[in-house]
């Protein structure tokens, strides 16, 4: 699987150049593995499947927060996770049904709650605050049956990557388990509401271990079964335990796979799986990542202190954890020459620097390549999660486009629009080209 992912990459690197989908005009653009989307999905299925379990496998949106994509996944049979009106709006456009939607966020206010509610989107309530919040809205909209439940922080620790952990002590997401009286809060919650039916947890997503991860949802699992004790029946019904696979940066490796994730709550948790509780899924980077690429034309090679300077068009706007913060979100570079195909050549130590006008604007330092020279190409593996939706508009740089493709039994590649590159005109209009001019106080 994993040769077949790099043969169709190539191939698809190369027919992208070949039909000028990156040239002068368009010198950066993100290309999908559809074959490669399909795959995943399916091994997310295979690995969770349960006779007597039912299991609803939502997609994190922000992941990639692209129309077409969502409707692929939807059409393979996931739903939507999402955190903001814009989400909900994307996922409605991809035709993702209500009832494979969960609404999560820290900051829900009246309004998305309300909509969701009459939607039917299954909501995960955040705080007391949201709860009582929830409470008011259900009694002004009568008969609503979206499902609710509240999300908890069981305070298990946190990954290699701060910033990405969300079951700190500290963390800002859900309500903390072990700070005194939460747990007694939590309980009184579901007492005093029969209706309030789900339990969610996320530990966190890239850089947190499976230990941990099964650490934090073996706690709500626990933390459901006294619930259901205290009520004298099955009142927490769903599980959503969140998603946050990690991914594997460093080879086209799939590890850990979803096989392992599953294999260890089955291990760790069993009742999880015994069919008294259903199953919620949140999973987004590790059903992308590895499916994506960033392909970008080399502009100018140049040397400073001896070290050759790749300078290529793919820099902070696209690859913005990667500059920012490069330890953690390292990615893999392949040089391909001036047709896309890969370059041959001895290694030499050199940068491969984007275009944006800061010095820091490096997505490889000191990366061991083939020569590059300016009118060849680079491509950013690992891409296709995060890199194509969350563009950062340095220097008003304009969003690329994105592509899926498909390779035929006979080798050709076939290329689909995702999304079309950001035009000046759109730039201009979001930027408030148009409006009436500032006018200087008197």
């Amino acid at each position: 699987m994993t040769d077949e992912l790099g043969i169709r990459r190539e191939r698809a690197l190369r027919a992208a150049v070949e039909q000028g989908l990156v040239s002068e005009g368009e010198p950066v653009v993100g290309l999908l593995d559809v074959t490669g989307i399909e795959h995943a999905t399916t091994a997310l299925q295979a690995a969770f499947a349960t006779p007597g379990v039912e299991i609803t496998h939502t997609f994190a949106v922000k992941a990639a927060s692209l129309v077409p994509v969502l409707a692929l996944l939807g059409a393979c049979g996931l739903g939507a996770e999402v955190a903001s009106p814009g989400e909900l709006a994307l996922a409605r456009a991809a035709g993702i049904p209500a009832g494979r939607t969960v609404l999560d966020s820290p900051a829900k206010t009246v309004s998305e709650l309300r909509q969701a509610l009459v939607l039917g989107v299954a909501v995960n309530a955040d705080n007391p605050q949201e709860l009582a919040r929830i409470d008011a809205l259900r009694t002004a909209v009568p008969g609503t049956a979206a499902p609710v439940g509240l999300r908890v922080n069981p305070q298990v620790g946190g990954g290699t990557i701060g910033a990405m952990s969300t079951a700190t002590a500290t963390s800002k997401f859900g309500v903390a388990l072990r700070d005194p009286g939460a747990e007694e809060w939590v309980l009184r919650a579901y007492a005093e509401r029969p209706w309030l039916n789900r339990l969610h947890t996320h530990t966190g997503s890239q850089g947190v271990p499976l230990d941990l991860m099964a650490a934090g949802v073996r706690a709500a699992y626990e933390l459901a079964e006294r619930i259901n004790q205290a009520a004298g029946r099955q009142q927490i019904t769903v599980l959503d335990i969140g998603g946050g696979l990690p991914v594997n940066f460093g080879s086209d490796e799939t590890t850990p796979a979803f096989a392992d994730y599953a294999g260890l709550l089955r291990r760790e948790i069993p009742g999880l799986f015994d069919g008294r509780y259903g199953l919620v899924t949140e999973f987004g980077r590790s059903l992308l990542a590895k499916n994506g690429s960033v392909l970008a034309r080399v502009e100018y090679a140049k040397s400073a202190g001896g070290r050759p300077i790749a300078v290529t068009h793919a820099g902070a706007q696209v690859a913005t954890r990667t500059v920012f913060v490069p330890d953690a979100w390292p990615l893999r570079v392949l040089a391909l020459d001036e047709k896309g195909r890969p370059k041959d050549g001895d290694p030499v130590v050199q940068d491969v620097a984007g275009p944006c006008c800061f010095a820091g604007d490096l997505v490889a330092k000191g990366r061991p390549l083939p020569l590059l020279a300016a009118g060849d190409h680079v491509a950013l593996l690992d891409t296709g999660a995060y890199y194509f939706s969350n563009h950062f508009a340095y220097n008003s740089l304009p969003r690329p486009a994105v592509w899926g493709y498909a390779v035929h039994a006979d080798g050709k590649v076939a290329f689909s629009p995702v999304r079309t590159a950001q035009t000046e005109a759109e730039l201009l209009t979001e930027s408030g080209a148009g409006l009436p001019p500032l006018h200087r106080g008197q």
